[in-house]
């Protein structure tokens, strides 16, 4: 399955971040803390997300059953960044 990046929280400095599912069961994913921008995904079991937001961005993780949805775990947007890795060949030939 192809996965893409969301649309882009209002200007300013973005953060590229990725989220995995690493549970047996659905997971809702939202960023609520950022004025004038909302982003909320289903995560399936498994599944890994890209996202862009900013640094003050907090990712809010929700698990439950059909009737009730509980706010499992907050996780800062910093701590899911994706940051570029510089090759050790690359670097070797400079």
């Amino acid at each position: 399955m192809q996965q893409s990046l969301d649309g882009l929280p209002p200007a300013g400095t973005h953060l590229t971040c990725s989220y995995a599912n690493r549970t047996g069961g659905l997971q809702i994913v939202r960023v609520t803390n950022v004025p004038g921008w909302y982003f909320e995904r289903v995560v399936f079991p498994a599944q890994t997300i890209l996202f862009c937001a900013l640094p003050e961005a907090q990712l809010e993780v929700y698990t439950g059953s059909h009737a009730t949805c509980l706010l499992a775990d907050t996780i800062p947007c910093t701590q899911l960044e994706i940051r570029e890795m510089v090759s050790s060949i690359a670097v070797a030939a400079d």
